[in-house]
């Protein structure tokens, strides 16, 4: 239960105790602000509590924007200021300034929450001020004033804003015009019957994941059956985050779960074509663990861009400045967010190329797609980054070397490099991981299986992987180190169980790169929510990137085909547990201990 504590007694015909109750506050009144801060002090501490000035005129939803928001400690609207237990101490120190100021007598003329939100703001407080809009929330002084509010509110209708604010400010065409509209009304029915956010999640998740079964039947009605259930995950998908929005129904754990099934659901579904076209005769689980390979390689430049450059000063490109005027013609918006494949043209796309197509013809037009976007959004941000002059924090280096994933082998490397690494250009940490990638895969690519050209090629890059994290990761093009290394690992365990030709081998591949790619993508959830990345143990745990590279090389090496493959599902199936096992220990425990509340409006994945 929350605390609303109102400041003096409300108006004749006023709705503010309703509307705070129909929020779920208790509320309670205050005669002085003596008496407020009494009662502010008898509220336990685990409690979210308000102060609201009873004189506020206003719509709920501007007070359920203001007060009941679960990602920020601090927040206000005129009239009222409301803290979670985060926050607490600051709101509490604000309202004893105020007693002190007022001497404990009568409420005066002015907003009592106002002046406690000066006072918080004199603190160096953080304050979240939400926009209102067209939303009314206001602290009358006469009664014309409540009379001109009144009409106000009478002539915005709050709920259309709600419904409007519920979808997000930035998305694709597709998501935008095609599923939206009516998305939106979904997430309202799912709130007034009480559904969660987490619960539409695991919805989308099982409709896709059935989506997948029914791609893996290999017949056409299976094909036609699951491009409809795609598209009714997407819509799922869609409606998750509006309903959060809707209802602000915020939490970490819901971040971790609506991320981490967006992966999950495209590439089991991935997989459920591959499995269909099996049954047919075609083998395309190259092309389904290519997919998958360059999906998450785009998704790694864009988190290492955004990390890169996340506060750095100076931040300004004359690429950045053209991209803000295109961004002017309405037109050129569209096409440029069609362009880079988000996620609702990309499953549009594939759930019509499955009830229309084969699973080969899919895979090669998703494979050529998202090339393309991977192309034009990777050149983007090589121009931005060399045309930039920006000064990156230890902050954005800490984040990039923690991407990067290095295991014990790289870190026993670079306490021998680190000197010299210091003397090399600007370049050397992307270009030395572009080579050792190179190395890698062209050894793992053009060479027979079973031979050692792999091995030396996998400790080539080691070497070079150690040498590109020697220091740290500050410069112009250093985000590209990441996205190279995801690259030369998943690509090797490509390249091998490709020519390995041996019925299994690319299927355990696929499963092995799933495993790693989710461990890769939990990172990036733990790094955006402020958590850090996963420790260090875990990382040793399963070898680093250098180390899994070797590894796999090594096994090529040594094995027989058919033991090649009994190794590449092995060490899939230990991957995959010990990096679940520790992702979900720590996303439930944050979200049990209270963590803050994280809601990722990023660009449409």
């Amino acid at each position: 239960m929350s605390t609303a504590i109102l400041t003096g007694q409300p108006v004749p015909g006023s709705s503010i105790e309703a509307d705070l109750r129909s929020l779920g506050f208790d509320v309670r009144f205050a005669e002085d602000v003596g008496d407020a801060e009494t009662l502010l002090a008898r509220v336990p501490g685990e409690e979210r509590v308000a102060v609201v000035d009873a004189r506020f005129v206003g719509h709920t939803h501007a007070l359920r924007l203001g007060l009941t928001d679960p990602r920020f400690p601090l927040a206000a609207v005129p009239g009222a200021v409301t803290a979670q237990p985060t926050g607490r101490q600051a709101l509490t120190r604000a309202m004893a300034r105020e007693n002190s100021a007022g001497g404990g007598t009568a409420l005066a003329v002015d907003s009592v929450a106002d002046r406690v939100v000066d006072s918080l703001h004199a603190d160096g407080a953080d304050v979240h001020h939400p926009e209102l809009g067209s939303l009314v929330a206001v602290v009358p002084a006469d009664p014309q004033d409540r009379n001109e509010a009144r009409q106000a509110v009478a002539a915005v209708d709050d709920e259309a804003v709600r419904l409007k604010s519920a979808v997000k400010a930035r998305d694709g065409f597709f998501t935008t015009f095609f599923i939206s509209p009516y998305s939106r009304y979904i997430a309202r029915w799912c709130a007034r019957r009480g559904l969660t956010p987490n619960q539409v999640t695991t919805a989308s998740l099982l409709t896709a994941l059935i989506a997948a079964g029914c791609a893996a039947t290999g017949t056409r009605g299976g094909f036609v059956a699951a491009g409809v259930l795609l598209i009714a995950s997407f819509v799922l998908d869609c409606t998750d985050g509006q309903l959060a929005r809707y209802s602000l129904q915020y939490s970490t754990l819901g971040a971790w779960l609506d991320a981490t099934f967006d992966r999950a659901k495209e590439y089991a579904y991935y997989a459920g074509l591959a499995l269909g076209a099996a049954r047919g005769g075609d083998d395309v689980w190259a092309l389904a663990l290519g997919a998958m390979v360059l999906q998450t390689c785009r998704h790694v430049v864009d988190f290492s861009f955004t990390e890169a450059n996340h506060d750095a000063t100076a931040n300004t490109s004359p690429t950045a400045a053209l991209s803000d005027k295109l961004d002017s013609v309405g037109w050129t918006v569209w096409l440029r967010r069609m362009i880079v494949l988000p996620i609702g043209e990309r499953w549009a796309m594939i759930a019509v190329l499955t009830a229309a197509t084969t699973p080969r013809i899919t895979l090669y037009v998703l494979l050529v797609g998202c090339a393309f976007a991977a192309t034009y959004t990777t050149a983007g941000r090589l121009l931005r980054s060399v045309t930039r002059r920006a000064t990156r924090t230890d902050r954005a280096a800490q984040a990039l070397a923690d991407l990067a994933d290095s295991g014990p082998l790289a870190e026993g490397l670079v306490r021998a490099l680190r000197g010299p690494a210091r003397k090399l250009p600007g370049i050397t940490a992307p270009a030395v991981a572009l080579l050792g990638g190179i190395a890698v895969l062209a050894c793992s690519a053009l060479t027979g299986f079973g031979g050692f050209w792999p091995v030396v090629g996998a400790l080539v890059y080691v070497l070079t992987s150690a040498l590109a994290v020697a220091r740290p990761l500050k410069g112009a093009l250093d985000w590209l180190v990441p996205p190279f290394f995801r690259a030369a690992e998943y690509g090797t365990v490509l390249a091998l169980a490709a020519r390995a030709d041996v019925n299994g081998a690319l299927p355990a591949a696929f499963g092995l790169v799933a495993a790693v790619a989710y461990h890769h993508y939990d990172t990036v959830y733990r790094i955006r929510g402020d958590a850090g990345a996963p420790p260090a143990r875990l990382v040793r745990a399963i070898g680093g990137q250098e180390g899994r590279t070797l590894l796999v090389t090594v096994l090529a090496a040594l094995l027989t085909l058919a033991q090649f493959k009994a190794a590449l599902t092995v060490l899939a199936v230990l991957v995959a547990l010990v990096v679940l096992a520790e992702s979900i220990r720590f996303w439930v425990a944050a979200h049990k201990g209270g963590a803050p509340a994280v809601h990722d409006e990023g660009e449409p994945a």
